[in-house]
């Protein structure tokens, strides 16, 4: 199984997905501003992996701190959380780690300081574990939605790469071959940033699972000549009535699916739900350096002092998605309804 991540007594380890495919190095962050550091520069990504990262960074640095007493080691677990939650607006695992965490700290507070430090590693060791069960379970509620057979569209990487291990939208894809099913991924590149070009054909090549890489402008036409069966994808943060905020280009995907009538599925945690924003309007949506638009490969690709957008995610509204599916199960319209009926669902396993 690929490790996105890892606890070690040296630090936090990340293989460095900017350097993959071509490369499969480590980094060990041995301080939390070095894990806050990998979580900007995209080291780590991915909601549910960039989450649990943020966890370990917060033991990391509660771990670090030099206290001896709850009054002196509590403001520094506050700044340790606040550096962490100033990485990336819009994925919500991240706020809901540090917030678990938080949560921890308070249940612990009256223990010696040692013995919370101690409680906080303990906690983001539980939640590594977690999320790989939940993906597990995510690919079982998901594969009996995908086709048998057939080419099956995916955007970004929702893989290992984006969790502690199995992945999301891959993960249900993974489930399904692993049952039986005859399935052809197509990989979006997925500009700027290529996670799909070299990330995901990295992870579906590794597995034995044929993968076609396609340039982000070509789905529709692989739609219109029969060759994509179903769609799925990850996402970053799921509003209370389903609207999706995931890779920029998703929106895009899911227009081109429905007008083909292609299902659209989304595979996300329950960390990824956010039921407390009523609708995608008011998720934040992250903006990146131009220079991933303006240059390639270190290459500059346009002219000097042009204008770039480079909005990181889109919102896909949701009467384009068929399905959520969750480790709860999976919820379909309404999703005001039904994600609040999953909400009291114990997460489903077999």
């Amino acid at each position: 199984m690929i490790k996105t991540l890892e606890w070690t007594s040296a630090g936090v380890v990340f293989i460095d997905q900017t350097k993959l495919p071509t490369e499969e190095t480590y980094v060990t962050c041995k301080t939390y501003q070095e894990v806050a550091d990998a979580i900007v520069t995209m080291i780590v990504r991915g909601a549910p992996a960039i989450g649990v990262a943020a966890a370990m960074g917060v033991a990391l640095g509660t771990n670090q701190a030099q206290a001896n007493t709850i009054a002196e080691l509590r403001p520094q677990f506050e700044k340790i959380c606040d550096d962490l939650a100033a990485t990336r607006p819009t994925a919500v695992n991240l706020f809901w780690a540090i917030r678990r965490m938080k949560d921890k700290f308070s249940e612990v507070d009256s223990q010696p300081v040692a013995q919370i430090k101690s409680e906080l590693i303990k906690e983001a060791q539980r939640m590594y574990i977690e999320d790989i069960a939940a993906c597990e379970a995510m690919g079982r509620n998901g594969a009996v939605l995908l086709p048998k057979s057939g080419g099956v569209l995916t955007h970004c990487n929702a893989g290992a790469l984006a969790t502690c291990g199995y992945g999301t939208a891959l993960g249900v894809i993974r489930s399904a071959v692993s049952s039986g099913s005859k399935i052809n991924v197509y990989a979006d590149e997925t500009r700027p940033f290529l996670q799909g070009s070299r990330l995901t054909a990295w992870e579906l090549q590794h597995d034995g699972i044929p993968t076609t890489v396609i340039a982000d402008n070509m789905a529709g036409a692989m739609m219109r000549l029969g060759k994509i069966n179903a769609v799925i994808v990850g996402a970053d943060r799921i509003a209370a009535n389903g609207d999706v905020a995931n890779k920029i280009g998703t929106y895009s995907v899911a227009i081109l699916a429905k007008e083909h009538n292609i299902p659209f599925y989304v595979a996300a945690p329950w960390s990824t739900i956010d039921l407390a924003t009523a609708t995608g309007e008011q998720i934040p949506i992250e903006q990146r350096s131009p220079k991933e638009v303006t240059h390639h490969a270190g290459k500059q690709v346009a002219p000097t002092g042009i204008a770039v957008e480079n909005p990181a995610f889109d919102v896909t509204p949701n009467k384009y998605i068929a399905a959520i599916i969750t480790e709860r199960g999976v919820a379909k319209a309404p999703y005001s309804e039904s994600l609040r009926a999953l909400e009291k669902a114990e997460t489903v396993t077999a």
